[in-house]
């Protein structure tokens, strides 16, 4: 028997049900009620009954919406698909789906010119298990706000972009699903139109409609798809794309179709049981190069082998061995939708983070001196220097890939050349390929450098370029999860932030002074832009330089930021002394945290656990 808090629910949204479907016939079902004393005054009950359900409405409505809300992650949407994560329920539902996936199209049959009439949509995956239920929720939505669909299958982040320009593709518009990294039991949305991925702003516009759709409908079911959609095979037309870029761009002398034919690469690649297997097959084997020893080609949405992510300790090292054990030249690491990558030198060195923006910027600055290259601010002051003394103007900007990339866009639009830009993550765009960050793409553009350099008569391996990269001597990342609950912890987490601001700018954090670059109209810890057309914030930071009371010098920096993902601040920190993070790690916990009395409502055992070990 279900329990009376059960029974009152299941009343209360039967009664909510009714009164969204006929409110004439809830209305005269209560006014049909007999009372059993003869006390009893109609007019008030009625009044009485018609407010509660108003509250009850209003309050199934409310979360209903939030939930849809919820699922933004920035400029994607991402939830739980599958049952399977301790203490996580499903959120990203057939149904949540339908409604995001209509409210996208009409988003883009209102804002994009189409002379066709009708919008063309195409729809690519990642082998995630919860693909295929979740993708035919995507074309009943698509199908309910009038679009066209068309379904890639297995696919990349990029191709879904590129299916949007690639002649005779050419869509109005393309969803890619995808969780990236997360695991399995996840699953999310990302959105392209001709002009690149959709800001924050926008994806808050569409998952808004999307709530009201959602919150409104009686049944929270998928519906089936009225009109099936065409299955094209676009990525055949990608590979071909990328295969086309190298032959043009390193013009073998001998073998202009094969120019990785024989001793000019042997290439490792690890696809992770994603998307990236593609790449082997369709793009290296057939340019000649010898790809024996690559790893987990094969699409497993269950990911057996590891977490695809070139940030990954495991991915990286078991790439690491394989390019050791078969002597390669390369290796290749690819995220789950391959719009991050990693690589491994001839020598075993892994290249991610700082090192794969060095090794980026080296060959983008050969092509384009005096460049401004865009990253994030976690990066280091040894990264800084080295673009600087490659000719490069380096610009420290927010946190968050479509931040950086949108960036560059804007300083290119004002007339500040910037060809690069990155994220430590592994995020990176350039300029001559529409500034789409696209994992294939920049490994394209390491692969061409390094047949570039055998074809000079060099002996070194793609690592040389960034020998001369200066690595911080300690870097530390702590959380602080925001004690509150879920729909408050944005509003925390800025009081946090803003109050790390404003200790730093009263001077009570001796030493301590907001980071900034000038250079390109960032202003005040890499968080306001003060040009004529500044960036939305899509969630808080500042990075406070620390300088060493005795040489006045800068010995490390320490970065606040509000997580996009979930309800947590993360802490970044790097030094150049020894104990230096040891040192800000303190400073910033007595003198801040506790004394400003932030740690109310954070859990800062993440640090205090850090200075317990370091001490």
């Amino acid at each position: 028997m279900a329990s009376s808090k059960t029974s009152s629910l299941v009343s209360s949204k039967t009664v909510v049900s009714l009164f969204l479907s006929s409110p004439r016939t809830v209305k005269s079902s209560f006014l049909s009620f007999t009372p059993a004393s003869p006390s009893f005054k109609p007019l008030r009950t009625r009044s009485s009954n018609a407010t509660k359900i108003d509250e009850v409405t209003n309050n199934i409505l409310d979360e209903d919406m939030d939930q849809i809300r919820r699922l933004q992650n920035g400029s994607d949407v991402r939830g739980v698909a599958l049952e399977g994560e301790k203490g996580r329920t499903v959120t990203l539902t057939p149904a949540a789906v339908e409604a995001i996936a209509e409210s996208f199209g009409e988003w883009v049959a209102a804002t994009e010119s189409n002379v066709n009439g009708v919008i063309r949509v195409s729809l690519g995956r990642d082998p995630r298990v919860s693909g295929g239920k979740l993708s035919t929720a995507v074309f009943a939505g698509l199908a309910r706000a009038g679009c066209l669909a068309f379904d890639m299958g297995l696919a990349t982040t990029p191709a879904c972009f590129m299916s949007t320009l690639l002649p005779p593709f050419e869509y109005d518009a393309s969803i890619m699903m995808t969780a990236s990294h997360l695991p399995y039991t996840r699953n999310g949305l990302k959105f392209f139109t001709k002009k690149g991925g959709l800001t924050s702003p926008e994806v808050e516009k569409i998952c808004d409609l999307a709530a009201r759709k959602y919150a409104n409908r009686q049944t929270k079911v998928s519906t089936l798809i009225r009109t099936r959609p065409q299955q094209v095979d676009f990525m055949s037309a990608y590979s071909k794309h990328l295969r086309e870029i190298i032959k043009e761009r390193i013009n073998h002398p001998e073998h202009y179709d094969t120019p990785l034919k024989g001793f000019q690469a042997r290439i490792v690649v690890n696809a992770g049981n994603g998307s990236g297997g593609f790449f082997t097959w369709d793009v290296l084997d057939k340019l000649g190069a010898d790809t024996f020893g690559s790893l987990y080609l094969n699409p497993d949405g269950m990911f057996p082998n590891h977490i695809p992510n070139p940030e990954d300790k495991t991915a990286m090292s078991r790439t690491r061995a394989a390019v050791l054990e078969n002597s390669a030249d390369l290796g290749v690491v690819f995220d789950t939708d391959v719009d991050r990558s990693g690589v491994v030198d001839n020598k075993g060195n892994p290249i991610n983070g700082d090192k794969l923006i060095a090794l980026m910027s080296a060959i983008v600055l050969k092509e384009h001196p005096g460049s401004t290259i865009v990253t994030d601010a976690r990066t280091s002051m040894g990264l800084t220097r080295f673009i600087t003394e490659r000719g490069g103007r380096h610009c420290l900007y927010r946190v968050g890939y479509r931040n950086v990339i949108d960036k560059g866009v804007e300083l290119n639009k004002d007339g500040i050349e910037s060809h690069l830009m990155m994220e430590t993550s592994g995020h990176g765009a350039v300029k001559e390929n529409h500034f789409l960050d696209d994992g294939a793409y920049m490994v394209v553009k390491i692969i061409i450098e390094m047949v570039r350099m055998r074809l000079a008569g060099s002996k070194e391996g793609i690592g040389s370029l960034i020998e001369d990269l200066e690595e911080p001597l300690e870097s530390a990342e702590l959380r602080m999860n925001i004690l509150s609950e879920p729909r408050d912890a944005k509003a925390k987490g800025i009081e946090a932030i803003e109050t790390f601001r404003q200790y730093i700018e009263e001077g009570k954090l001796e030493g301590w002074e907001l980071d900034s670059c000038g250079e390109c109209w960032v202003s005040e810890g890499c968080l306001v832009d003060s040009n004529d057309h500044p960036s939305a914030i899509d969630a808080h930071m500042y990075r406070a330089k620390v300088m060493d009371k005795k040489s006045g010098e800068e010995y490390g920096w320490v970065h606040m930021r509000q997580s996009i993902h979930n309800p947590n601040i993360a802490l970044n920190m790097q030094s150049v002394l020894p104990g230096g993070c040891l040192s800000m790690a303190s400073l910033f916990r007595d003198r801040f945290l506790e004394a400003s009395g932030v740690a109310r409502f954070l859990d800062i055992s993440d640090i205090d656990n850090y200075i317990g070990c370091q001490s």
